[in-house]
């Protein structure tokens, strides 16, 4: 809840409270029951026992009878019956906004109960759903009360003044502006590629990294060149290896067995245990890059808001430490 809701849900707990104050305030007097209230301002509106009992689906003697125990029960009449009909008396006429108040209240709060919770509306980039979807499927397990609704991009980054998210996942070397910002896990390449693959075409030494087809997650070669470098190797087929739009696409392609992807250790993790994935050497390089939860800059952090930070922020430290 955002601190203007909370403060008008304050207010109005204020005004349902000096509304009930102000009407029927009488010392050791019982309150009167709700349905008489309720008919009472039905009857009220339309000065008419006939109109008011076909609008509650009661008989015209029920509405009678309620609204003369109702008048018994207050010590003063609601209603002057005249021939012609119906008209409030002095008390009731100042007795009616202060019913209509209260009958607000309680079905705005029936309305506030009866919602559905909105959904967190966060946006990540693709390179990270591998990681991330994962974890927010089994979030939606144990928090069903705090749904998300994930948006993926190509984009690394987020602009919370022209789009509509809650919070966002970006990635780089510097997470940006903005005022609220937790480092999930830094960004660290590592070769990847089906468990069948060595077996049709042996991967014990770097060299035999020349007899497979290498594929690239972006349009230049950075990735691959940074590990080698790293490895202190070097290998003719680099430029000749197939390029993706992303990572995450370069990795599912190497499940596949079609070649070695180089690929990010913080992410492979589920990947790992269900053997879709090996790491053919241990060397892991780090870019440099890393990803970073992020919240719009000036705003408070809502409480299901922060409760899925906390959440995802243990999901991150455990991949860290691993």
């Amino acid at each position: 809840m955002k601190r203007r809701d909370r403060i008008d849900h304050n207010a109005k707990n204020v005004m349902l409270s000096h509304v009930l104050r102000s009407w029927l305030i009488l010392p050791m007097k019982r309150l009167p029951p709700l349905p008489a209230l309720h008919t009472f301002l039905i009857t009220a509106k339309c000065c008419n026992f006939t109109r008011a009992a076909e609008a509650l689906h009661i008989t015209q003697g029920a509405v009678s009878r309620q609204i003369s125990g109702l008048e018994a029960h207050l010590g003063y009449r609601l209603f002057n019956r005249q021939a012609r009909g119906l008209n409030l008396t002095a008390q009731g006429r100042e007795l009616l906004p202060r019913i209509e108040q209260v009958f607000s209240l309680i079905e705005e709060a029936l309305d506030q109960v009866d919602a559905k919770p909105r959904a967190l509306q966060i946006k990540a980039p693709t390179c990270i759903s591998r990681w991330l979807l994962p974890r927010l499927m089994q979030w939606q397990k144990e928090r069903p009360d705090v749904p998300v609704r994930l948006t993926t991009t190509s984009a690394h980054t987020v602009d919370f003044r022209r789009e509509d998210f809650d919070a966002a996942v970006v990635f780089g070397a510097h997470p940006g502006d903005f005022t609220h910002v937790q480092h999930l896990f830094d960004e660290q390449l590592t070769p990847v590629c089906s468990p069948s693959l060595p077996f049709s075409n042996p991967l014990s030494r770097l060299a035999d990294l020349e007899r497979h087809m290498l594929l690239h997650p972006t349009l230049d070669e950075r990735d691959w060149t940074l590990w080698l470098k790293a490895a202190r190797a070097k290998l003719s087929n680099v430029e000749q290896g197939q390029h993706f739009d992303t990572m995450d696409l370069a990795m599912t392609v190497a499940s596949q067995g079609s070649g070695v992807a180089i690929g990010d250790w913080s992410l492979i993790g589920e990947d790992l245990s269900a053997g879709r994935l090996v790491m053919p050497f241990e060397l892991r390089v780090r870019t440099g890059a890393a990803y970073y939860f992020v919240h719009p800059r000036g705003a408070s952090i809502p409480s299901p808001l922060q409760d899925l930070l906390d959440w995802l922020s243990l999901q991150a430290a455990e991949r860290r430490i691993g």
